[in-house]
């Protein structure tokens, strides 16, 4: 995905332009980082990890877009252009994107039976997304 692309996202009302502002993009770090720590703790249940892992995606996720000069008031959104955003892979943003389909019918529907696995590749996929982000001048 170019800026091209995230123009155009603009155009189409799922995105706008906001200016970066550091201590936003820091805060959003922090956030991230450390509901992640929170999300490998074993002793919590299987429910709050997932969700404190899913945060903690998408706390990273907005700060990667963030720091390109956009917001979105779609939560989905910053995990599908993570490509360009993070420059992270389809491996990374599908696995966010199946979550966040679980985190809906979990907030919506009353569903929360996580299932382990998918909670371990959330884990895995944020680590990954918090790397990128802290290892790349975006």
């Amino acid at each position: 995905m170019s800026s091209q692309n995230l123009d155009n996202l603009v155009t189409t009302g799922q995105l706008k332009t906001e200016p970066y502002n550091q201590n936003e993009f820091n805060g959003l770090i922090h956030s991230g980082s450390m509901r992640l720590k929170d999300a490998c703790n074993e002793n919590l249940a299987v429910e709050s990890r997932f969700d404190l892992a899913y945060n903690a995606a998408h706390a990273l996720s907005l700060a990667a877009l963030r720091r390109h000069g956009y917001r979105s008031n779609n939560r989905f959104i910053v995990f599908q252009v993570l490509s360009y955003t993070a420059g992270v892979g389809p491996e990374i943003w599908r696995i966010l994107a199946k979550c966040h389909n679980q985190r809906n019918i979990a907030e919506y529907e009353g569903d929360i039976d996580i299932d382990v696995q998918l909670l371990s590749e959330l884990i895995s996929a944020t680590q990954v997304l918090l790397k990128q982000i802290s290892t790349n001048n975006l």
